[in-house]
C-alpha cells in the first residue's frame, strides 16, 4: 500500500511538473495546443456533389468525369461529352486540383471534367520550352526538370495546383521582375464549345490567346501548353527586416538582376526545417495573439528556409500548401489577394491596419510579391506594376462566419479600389457585381466575347453565374 501510494504521489507531481512546465513555457504551449487541436477530422465530400479548397461550395452535380489520359482517346470522347451537354442542355465545368474558392469549377447539376489524369509531360531541353496536360500538377513537373536541370519560369509558391488551373487564372508567384504566368506562355491547345480545337499564341488565334488565359475555364478546355522553363539555379537565402512603409524603397533597391525570387511577409501581431514543426507554428496562429507572435519571431530568426543558406530554385517551388492547410472538420482556410500600385502600397496598409482589427476575421499571413503589367490577357489583374498581397484567414464552417467575411471584403475591396488598385478573382464570389466591374473594367467586353464564342452556354461555372449571367 505504501509503495502505490509514493508511486501515485510521484505521479501526481511528474504531472503537476509537466503541466507548470507547459504552462510556464508559452512557446512549448502554443505549439502542444496547436497540435492537440490539430485534429484531422475533415469529412469527404458525398458523392454526386463537388467542392473546392474553400470546403464552403458543395454543391450537387449530374457527373463527374474523368478525362482519359490518352490524348487521342480524350478528344474523341471530350467531343461527344459536349455534343450531349448541348443536347441535354447540360453545363460543363472544368476541374483540376479545384483549389479555387468561389465556385469555379462548379456547375450546379452540371457535368464536372477532371483533367487531373491527362497529365503527359514532354521536354524539349534545345527549345527550354516544356509540353504539359493540363491535368498535370506541379508537384509532378518539378521534380521531372529538376532532373534535368531546369526549372518552372512562373507559377504559385506552393506545386498542389493542376497546370490548367494556373492557366486559367492566371496565377503568379514569387518570381521577381514577371507578369503573371501567361507570360511564359508559348502557346496551349484549346478544345472549343463545338469540340474543334485550336492552337492559341500570340500569332495563332489571338483572341482566344487573351481570353482563355485567366478566362476561368468560360472559353473552352485547355488540353495542354508549352511553356517556358529556365535553369535551376542555386540561391542564397537573404533576410531584411524594415517598417512596412519602407518596403518599396527596399524592394526597388535591394531586388536586382542578381535576384530569382523575392516576398515580403507582414507582422500581423497587434502592436507588434521540420515540416511538423512548421505546420504547428503555423496553426497556433489561430484565435491567438501570442500564437501569431510566435511565428513571427520563429520566421525573423530561421527564414522561409529554416537553416538552410542555400537552396535551389526547384526547393523553393516544391512544396505543398496542405503543409499549413487547415485539416478540422470545423474550420476552413480562405485566401484574400488584393494588387496596389507600388507607389501606393503603405496607403493601402494604413486603410487595412484599420479595416482589420474592426471585423472579426482571424488572420494568420500576408504576403507580399511583386507582378509585372500584364500584356497578354483581356481581364487582367495586372494593368501595370503592381505588389500583390496575399492574405490567409481561418474562420468556421458557418454561414454566419462566411457573411462576416463578406462583409470585410467588401471593405478590403473597397480599400484596394480606393487606392487605384484591384482584387484577385479565384477566390470568395464576396464582391458585389459593382465593385467586380469597377475592379475589372473590360469584364463587360469579356462576357459578350463568352457568349460569341460559347452561344449555348455550355461551359458555366459559379463564377459566370454571379458576374456574367446578367
Amino acid at each position: 500500500m505504501a509503495i502505490r501510494a509514493r508511486r501515485l504521489w510521484f505521479s501526481l507531481g511528474l504531472l503537476a511538473f509537466t503541466g507548470c512546465t507547459l504552462i510556464a513555457s508559452r512557446p512549448t504551449y502554443l505549439l502542444f495546443n496547436a497540435w492537440i487541436n490539430d485534429r484531422h477530422d475533415q469529412i469527404a465530400t458525398p458523392p454526386g456533389f463537388v467542392d473546392d479548397a474553400s470546403r464552403l461550395n458543395q454543391t450537387r452535380v449530374a457527373e463527374v468525369w474523368p478525362i482519359p489520359a490518352d490524348p487521342a482517346e480524350a478528344e474523341t470522347q471530350l467531343r461527344a461529352l459536349l455534343q450531349r451537354a448541348r443536347t441535354d442542355k447540360l453545363a460543363i465545368s472544368i476541374a483540376g486540383a479545384k483549389h479555387s474558392m468561389g465556385g469555379h469549377v462548379i456547375a450546379p447539376d452540371g457535368i464536372v471534367v477532371d483533367m487531373l489524369p491527362f497529365k503527359r509531360i514532354e521536354l524539349n531541353a534545345a527549345r527550354k520550352t516544356l509540353r504539359v496536360g493540363a491535368g498535370a500538377r506541379w508537384s509532378e513537373i518539378v521534380p521531372h526538370l529538376d532532373g534535368r536541370d531546369f526549372s518552372v519560369a512562373i507559377m504559385q509558391s506552393n506545386n498542389d495546383f493542376s497546370v490548367g488551373g494556373s492557366l486559367s487564372v492566371n496565377c503568379h508567384g514569387w518570381q521577381v521582375r514577371r507578369p503573371p504566368i501567361a507570360d511564359s506562355v508559348v502557346s496551349f491547345r484549346l478544345m472549343k464549345a463545338d469540340g474543334a480545337i485550336v492552337t492559341c499564341s500570340r500569332t495563332e488565334n489571338t483572341e482566344l490567346f487573351s481570353l482563355a488565359l485567366g478566362g476561368y475555364g468560360l472559353f473552352g478546355i485547355i488540353l495542354d501548353a508549352e511553356l517556358n522553363v529556365v535553369a535551376n539555379e542555386r540561391y542564397r537565402a537573404e533576410s531584411v527586416f524594415m517598417p512596412s512603409s519602407q518596403y518599396g524603397e527596399h524592394y526597388t533597391r535591394l531586388v536586382n538582376d542578381n535576384v530569382g525570387m523575392a516576398y515580403g511577409r507582414l507582422c500581423i501581431v497587434p502592436g507588434r526545417d521540420n515540416t511538423g514543426l512548421r505546420r504547428e507554428v503555423f496553426r497556433a496562429q489561430i484565435g491567438s495573439v501570442a500564437g501569431k507572435d510566435l511565428r513571427w519571431q520563429a520566421e525573423k530568426k530561421l527564414g522561409e528556409t529554416g537553416t538552410q543558406r542555400f537552396v535551389s530554385r526547384n526547393q523553393l517551388l516544391n512544396e505543398p500548401a496542405d503543409v499549413y492547410q487547415e485539416q478540422n472538420a470545423d474550420r476552413t482556410d480562405i485566401l484574400h489577394e488584393y494588387f496596389v500600385p507600388r507607389a501606393r502600397l503603405e496607403e493601402f496598409l494604413v486603410k487595412a491596419r484599420t479595416i482589420v482589427p474592426n471585423h472579426t476575421v482571424d488572420l494568420l499571413n500576408v504576403t507580399i510579391r511583386e507582378v509585372r503589367e500584364d500584356k497578354d490577357t483581356l481581364l487582367r489583374y495586372a494593368d501595370q506594376d503592381l505588389f500583390a498581397l496575399v492574405m490567409l484567414f481561418n474562420q468556421p464552417r458557418l454561414h454566419t462566419a462566411d457573411e462576416a467575411m463578406r462583409v470585410f471584403t467588401g471593405a478590403m475591396i473597397d480599400a484596394a479600389l480606393d487606392c487605384g488598385g484591384r482584387f484577385y478573382l479565384p477566390y470568395r464570389l464576396h464582391a458585389s457585381v459593382e465593385q467586380f466591374r469597377r475592379a475589372y473594367p473590360r469584364s463587360t467586353e469579356f462576357f459578350a466575347k463568352k457568349r460569341q464564342y460559347d452561344p449555348d452556354g455550355v461551359f458555366r461555372n459559379q463564377f459566370f453565374m454571379k458576374y456574367g449571367d446578367q
